[in-house]
């Protein structure tokens, strides 16, 4: 069931990286939860959180998520993820909204995904707003 898992991780984040929301669609169950850490979302529902997604990639038209590494355990897979894309339209969230600025950006992320038979029910997304924002030229860079 483990490499079912994992192989349906890496099929649901290859379909959100060429827009195909129908196989992206195919992996959650109805009622998933899509928390995003970083940014204080959460979204419930397949529309929710397909909503949640294509935010990102109206402002990131050439999104693209690299897999680095995924684990399994139990009714968890984790990925370890790299998100590149060139900032080409308004960013919405907490931090208000930012216009387009051009600017090329690359992430490192965590996704853990969670599963209720072969279907993801939850996924809890981690990754650095803060690095996203200086790399787009919109948040200066705080030195400790």
């Amino acid at each position: 069931m483990s490499e079912k898992r994992t192989k349906l991780v890496q099929q649901h984040l290859g379909a959100l990286s060429i827009r195909d929301w129908g196989r992206y669609k195919e992996s959650l169950l109805p009622k998933v939860i899509y928390e995003e850490r970083a940014t204080a979302l959460r979204a419930e529902g397949v529309d929710k959180t397909l909503a949640a997604i294509q935010n990102w990639t109206m402002a990131f038209p050439d999104l693209k998520c690299t897999v680095k590494n995924l684990l399994h355990q139990d009714d968890m897979v984790m990925a370890e993820i790299v998100w590149e894309g060139t900032h080409q339209g308004l960013l919405k969230g907490p931090f208000g909204e930012v216009p387009a600025t051009g600017k090329r950006s690359s992430i490192n992320a965590v996704e853990l995904f969670h599963f209720e038979g072969d279907k993801i029910r939850e996924v809890r997304h981690y990754f650095d707003m803060m690095t996203l924002l200086n790399q787009l030229g919109v948040q200066p860079l705080v030195k400790v």
